[in-house]
C-alpha cells in the first residue's frame, strides 16, 4: 500500500502566504543553532565583549538568517513561499550588504584582519547558495565550514584579535556537529520536499506490522535536529552565562 505524502517542506515552515512567508524564510531553528556559533567563538575568547560580540551576531543573522536563505529560495523556492522575486533579491543584496558593511567597520576599528573574514564570508554565502561553479562550493563539506567552523572562527576573531590552538579545536566542534546536522537533515529534506509517496511495509520480528509512512522516513532524523538546536543555543547561553 502506497501514502500520499503532504507534509510542509520544513518542520518549521508556516503555512505559504503574507508574514508567515517572511517567517518561515528566517529558518529560526537553524539560524539560531548557527548564530550561536559565534557566540560560543566569542565565550571562548580571553575576554568577552558585548561591543564585538553584538555586530558581529547582527552580521550573522543578515547574511546567514536573511541573506543566504533568500539566495536559497530564490532556487526552486524549497520553502514554497510566496514572496516576490525582486523581493527576495532585494532582501538578499539589502542584507548581505549591510553584514559587509558591518565588516569593514570592524575591519577598521578594531583590526584589518577582520577584513579577510568579512571577504571570505561574502564569498561562500553567494557561491554556496547559488551553488556557483557547477556547485562545487555547495556540499557537506562546505556546509560544515560555512556555517559551522567559520562562524565560531569569526566570533573568536572578534573578541580575541587572534586565532589560537583554542579556537581551532572549537571550530572542529562546530565542522563536525554542523556535517551531521546536515547529514541527519538530507533524507528529511528529500522525503519532505521531493517524494510524492510512500509504499512498504514494516514486519517485525513479533509477527506485527504496519505500513511505512513518511513520518516513518523522517522522524527520528528530525528529532534529533530539533533537540540539537536548542542544545547548542542552550551551550551558547551557558557560556555566556559563565563569562558574565
Amino acid at each position: 500500500m502506497a501514502t500520499e505524502t503532504k507534509t510542509r517542506p520544513a518542520f518549521y515552515a508556516l503555512a505559504s502566504g503574507g508574514w508567515r512567508d517572511y517567517l518561515t524564510l528566517l529558518h529560526a531553528p537553524y539560524t539560531a543553532w548557527h548564530l550561536s556559533y559565534v557566540v560560543i567563538g566569542a565565550a571562548l575568547s580571553t575576554e568577552f565583549s558585548w561591543s564585538r560580540v553584538v555586530p558581529a551576531l547582527v552580521a550573522f543573522f543578515l547574511a546567514v538568517g536573511i541573506g543566504a536563505h533568500a539566495l536559497d529560495e530564490l532556487r526552486g523556492r524549497p520553502l514554497q513561499t510566496r514572496i516576490p522575486r525582486s523581493v527576495l533579491i532585494a532582501l538578499a543584496v539589502l542584507s548581505i550588504a549591510g553584514a559587509v558593511a558591518i565588516g569593514l567597520v570592524g575591519a577598521v576599528a578594531v583590526d584589518p584582519w577582520i577584513g579577510a573574514f568579512v571577504a571570505a564570508g561574502a564569498f561562500i554565502v553567494v557561491a554556496y547558495n547559488l551553488e556557483l561553479v557547477g556547485g562545487r562550493f555547495h556540499g557537506d563539506f562546505w556546509f560544515a565550514l560555512a556555517w559551522g567552523a567559520f562562524p565560531l572562527l569569526t566570533g573568536y576573531f572578534a573578541v580575541a584579535e587572534e586565532l589560537d590552538p583554542i579556537a581551532v579545536t572549537a571550530a572542529a566542534f562546530a565542522f563536525a556537529l554542523s556535517h551531521a546536522q546536515r547529514t541527519l537533515s538530507s533524507r528529511v529534506r528529500e522525503v519532505r520536499r521531493r517524494v510524492d509517496r510512500v509504499s512498504g511495509t514494516v514486519e517485525h520480528r513479533d509477527g506485527s506490522s504496519h505500513e511505512l509512512t513518511a513520518d516513518d522516513l523522517m522522524d527520528v532524523e528530525e528529532r534529533a535536529l530539533r533537540i540539537l538546536s536548542l542544545a547548542v543555543v542552550a551551550l551558547a547561553a551557558a557560556l555566556v552565562m559563565m563569562r558574565l
